[in-house]
């Protein structure tokens, strides 16, 4: 398990009963998270003490119950990065933290290098990926087809300092973007992808992963440059074994290029039992 535990402003205070609890900052939030099927050992104290706490509805979805009066949003920081954290309609805040044990990754592999290293982060999200490679002095260009999301993945640009960095930001459905470099003949050292379990593209096209991960990270050696840095792909598909992203790795860039895979869970320090709570599953390769 890859475990982001360097953390000051994120806490995992506690887990159970299908919740966890965690601190952002100075705020309390109480979310549900299905991975958790212990029962809560000590229903107290933090937990009814919160800001915010999310309920799933029985027809799906859910809302926040604001316990305590917040901000419209606020900032949070990991080592240099700073980050904009709000609660969303769909109990997210705009930020997966156990993303960090990524960051801390690509940035050292980035700093390494000694070159210049051009990134490519596909379904980028709010940018927690594409901040931590600008900060470590990439070229990077952040796709995703929210809106919203470039939106907010720039103001957290901005918010570390490092607003004049060459970051392209662009809205666009990722895999006509894919097809569109090849076509162009852009190149990229390292490409970051997250990519969701299902989807549709601007023509009906359906993404299902578990059938359209293979081809898509195929279609990506064909813009890879001829000496890349790394791959690496994020999931929080359930079902989905990190056993699977190697062999897709190993089928694409490891096949090419040779290079080392490493795969395994993404997790979690719970600081009330010690434990570990899974977060996800990733797949590296690196040259």
């Amino acid at each position: 398990m890859y475990v982001a535990r360097d953390w000051q402003d994120y806490e995992l205070i506690d887990t159970g009963s299908g919740e966890k609890l965690e601190r952002w900052g100075d705020v309390i939030l109480r979310r549900p998270d299905p991975q958790i099927i212990w029962p809560i050992q000590n229903e107290s104290g933090k937990w009814r003490e919160v800001h915010g706490h999310y309920h799933r509805s029985s027809s799906g979805g859910g809302q926040w119950d604001m316990k305590k009066k917040l901000p419209d949003r606020w900032t949070i920081s990991y080592d240099q990065l700073k980050f904009y954290i709000r609660p969303t309609n769909f109990k997210h805040t705009g930020l997966f933290p156990e993303q960090a044990a990524n960051w801390r990754w690509m940035m050292d592999k980035i700093a390494a290098a000694k070159r210049p290293i051009k990134v490519l982060n596909l379904f980028a999200y709010t940018g927690g990926a594409t901040v931590a490679a600008a900060y470590a002095g990439a070229e990077v260009v952040h796709v995703d087809a929210a809106k919203g999301m470039v939106q907010w993945a720039k103001e957290n640009l901005q918010l570390t300092g490092i607003g004049n960095r060459p970051v392209r930001f662009i809205t666009d459905d990722v895999f006509k973007f894919v097809q569109r470099e090849h076509r162009r003949g852009n190149r990229y050292d390292g490409i970051i992808m997250d990519p969701p379990s299902y989807g549709r593209g601007p023509g009906g096209e359906m993404w299902k992963l578990e059938q359209s991960l293979y081809p898509f990270v195929e279609s990506c050696m064909g813009i890879m440059s001829d000496n890349p840095l790394f791959m690496l792909i994020n999931s929080y598909t359930t079902g989905i074994s990190p056993t699977v992203l190697h062999n897709i790795l190993k089928m694409t860039a490891g096949r090419r290029f040779g290079g080392t895979i490493s795969c395994g869970e993404l997790g979690l320090p719970i600081t009330a039992s010690g434990l570990h709570l899974p977060c996800g599953i990733l797949g590296r390769w690196e040259s």
